[in-house]
């Protein structure tokens, strides 16, 4: 397959964690650059985090300091784990890779930050 997998998403209270996942495990190509992006309602799509091949990260400011985003090689998954989640964090996640020298999305999951 050419498409990531996305899991993780839920349902989380403010301050609980959850970490996302992003696999090609099943695809000959492996992941050259990771992105993950987010939608909430009402918002514009925007940048959460990014991590190269060789395994620098960059993150938007709204979310320095509380995701870490990452990556196995072997297993060919990149994750975003999430943690100090507010309200405001709650969007549909996507994740986007560069395999093979191509942009590829993931199909999105929900991410929901509530009491």
């Amino acid at each position: 397959q050419v498409q990531p997998v996305e899991s993780g998403g839920g349902l989380v209270q403010p301050g609980g964690s959850l970490r996302l996942s992003c696999a090609a495990s099943e695809s000959i190509l492996s992941i050259n650059i990771m992105n993950w992006y987010r939608q909430g309602p009402g918002k514009q799509r925007e940048w959460v985090a990014g991590i190269s091949s060789g395994g620098s990260t960059n993150y938007a400011a709204s979310v320095r300091g509380r995701f870490t985003i990452s990556r196995d090689n072997a297993k060919n998954v990149g994750y975003l784990q999430m943690n100090s989640l507010k309200p405001e964090d709650t969007a549909v996640y996507y994740c986007n890779v560069l395999m093979g020298n191509q942009r590829y999305w993931g199909q999105g999951t929900q991410v929901t930050v509530s009491s």
